[in-house]
């Protein structure tokens, strides 16, 4: 078969499949285009799940009318300099106008400030009409219909409308959490209008922004993050263990202002939040590096949402550190939704209300209550004041004095010092395993085992990194077969390895001899230990493999080592528990990431008691 010259539609089409591979690419390009050209405004609008409309109109500085014909044309951008090193704007490449216009109906108006009108350009299936007067404001807008009707082929693997509307909302809070004093608005005939206003360009403006697209109970929950290293710098807001989601979609990444989705910032996160999270949830994070933009290169996939970074191992350190001193110097917090969930609990729903009334007060509210005053004491056959507690309370009890509040929980008085502390003073043991406290402003229940298990982890964990880990000579010295680049990377890391029990050297171009374990693994399957730490070496540079098995042996000691569900407590026992968890980073959680306490403030209690 000869070889030919493909067609220019042929060639943008082909693009296309990488740049544009659903609606929401779409809207991301044109975003991204409208925020290099300065824009303080963007409305976006969608029809059909956006492959019947993604319309992006802007108030940048707009594409002057000789210029439009290159707009639409391939590798034609105005972003780019002589340094393919040196990016500094979201988009670069040039393709995303003709990839969109092959598959398409493209319409581009726009008009620069010191343009008497606008001009208009079109592309049809990638046919390219004549340039035409047009009226419009300052600005770009960027109509795209009819999506893929140039390659009906991919609409088959489109999903329903609403998964394609949902995923360009996701792309527009994304991008707009990365520029907070841009307006952004998303509507359209499938979806119900977004509107986030502009905020002043500052950290508080930041957190505004990112409340507005994460929820108004996240800054609550957030604790803020400022490190840098080398040239690098991480900025953002991380959630308290206890606050976290199912799945990793609410974590955000940027690079430069620019979003990501990337590997090794997810897996410094994971590795951060390991020993305070379970398995199978996921931290709540906002992070911005900013670095040299010759130290990352975005020219790695046309989406532009990968990126490669030149020392890997800088940044993933800085991530992991940052998060787990942040974690660290954060105290002890518990999340808001728990109290939220507590005040709920203690609700009653309006069925168990109905059936209430109906079993307790002979014939429901209407006898006892009236509509807008509410209860009404005077038509009530309950009333207090006839039992005489507001004149003598002995009598109702047999002539016995009531006991004190205090008296009854058997704990005696706590002092101002004990209440002022964060978890406040034990007033009681519930169910022998629940530790109720009393702050000045709140009501504290912890659970007892989960909170000591978090205790005894951190010791152990000191114990276990604060000098070398105790290993185990092995009889006959294990020979284990690797690649040699892998047996390479094991060596270079053999005296950390060295340091977690693990003694292991060269054996030949090809394998490792491996001499001593951790004590603490007893009997391992060397192989596979020396192999998974091969692999991670390989991914991140890193061995915590290893040190990750040493922690969840540690966690397993510590959960069989602490205090038993079931176990009575004296008050200075139960004290003395408080005043170690305020004094131990992490122990908002216990060791499998349950939350080890619920706080619930003075003024929530108060409203579940109408008193607000």
């Amino acid at each position: 078969m000869p070889i030919r010259q493909l067609s220019e539609t042929m060639i943008n089409q082909i693009a296309a499949g990488e740049v544009i591979e659903r609606p929401a690419s779409v809207a991301k390009e044109l975003v991204e285009n409208a925020l290099d050209a300065g824009a303080s405004r963007v409305e976006v609008a969608t029809g059909g799940g956006g492959l019947s409309l993604v319309r992006v109109v802007d108030d940048g500085a707009g594409i002057p009318a000789g210029e439009l014909a290159l707009a639409v044309s391939r590798h034609c951008t105005s972003k780019l300099s002589t340094d393919i090193h040196d990016i500094r704007s979201l988009g670069f490449r040039g393709e995303a106008l003709p990839s969109i216009g092959s598959v398409s109906r493209l319409a581009i108006r726009s008009r620069t400030a010191d343009a008497d009108a606008a001009a208009e350009i079109s592309v049809e299936g990638g046919d390219v009409s004549a340039i035409r007067p047009a009226a419009a404001n300052r600005g770009t807008s960027v109509e795209v219909r009819d999506l893929f009707f140039a390659t009906p082929a991919r609409l088959k693997f489109m999903k329903g409308e609403r998964a394609e509307s949902s995923a360009i909302t996701d792309v527009v809070k994304r991008i707009a959490i990365a520029f907070p004093a841009v307006r952004f608005t998303l509507s359209g005939t499938d979806r119900s209008t977004l509107d986030l206003p502009a905020n002043e360009a500052s950290p508080h403006g930041q957190l505004a922004r990112i409340a507005q697209v994460m929820g108004s109970d996240f800054p609550d929950n957030a604790i803020a993050v400022d490190a840098g290293r080398d040239g690098v710098g991480l900025t953002g807001y991380i959630s308290i263990p206890s606050y976290n989601r199912a799945n990793a979609l609410q974590q955000y990444a940027y690079v430069n202002g620019r979003p990501v989705r990337d590997k090794l910032i997810a897996g410094a996160i994971r590795g951060a939040y390991a020993d305070v999270l379970p398995r199978d949830r996921h931290a709540v994070t906002v992070l911005f590096l900013a670095l040299d933009p010759a130290l990352v290169d975005v020219n790695v996939h046309p989406a532009k949402s990968d990126v490669r970074f030149r020392d890997p191992g800088l940044v993933r350190g800085l991530i992991v550190g940052a998060l787990r001193q942040a974690l660290a110097a954060a105290g002890i917090r518990s999340a808001t939704t728990g109290a939220a969930g507590l005040a709920d609990a203690f609700r009653p729903s309006t069925a168990a209300s109905g059936q209430g009334a109906a079993a307790g007060w002979e014939g429901g509210s209407s006898r006892h209550f009236d509509g807008a005053a509410g209860f009404n004491a005077a038509r009530s056959p309950y009333r207090p004041l006839d039992l005489g507690f507001g004149e003598a309370p002995q009598a109702a009890f047999g002539g016995a004095p009531m006991p004190s509040a205090d008296a009854r929980a058997g704990v005696g008085t706590a002092d101002d010092a004990l209440l002022g502390a964060e978890l406040g003073a034990a007033r009681a043991q519930v169910h022998e395993n629940y530790i109720v406290a009393q702050t000045r402003d709140s009501l504290v229940i912890v659970d007892q085992h989960a909170a000591h298990e978090r205790l005894v982890y951190e010791a152990l964990k000191q114990a276990l990194h604060s000098r070398p880990i105790p290993a185990q000579m092995l009889l006959m010295p294990e020979i284990v077969d690797l690649p040699e680049e892998d047996a390479d990377r094991l060596a270079t890391h053999a005296e950390t390895l060295a340091r977690f029990g693990l003694g292991i050297e060269r054996f030949g171009p090809g394998a490792v001899a491996v001499r001593e374990t951790p004590s603490m693994l007893g009997e391992t399957n060397v192989g596979d230990l020396v192999r998974d730490l091969a692999d991670e070496i390989a991914d991140n540079d890193t061995v915590d493999t290893l040190k990750d098995r040493l922690d969840r042996i540690a966690a397993t000691m510590a959960c069989h080592g602490s205090v038993r569900s079931g176990r009575l407590m004296k008050a200075e026992e139960m004290n003395a528990l408080l005043r170690q968890m305020e004094a131990t980073p992490g122990s908002g959680t216990c060791n499998h990431g349950r939350p080890t306490y619920i706080e619930l403030k003075l003024a929530d209690i108060e409203r579940l008691f109408g008193r607000r």
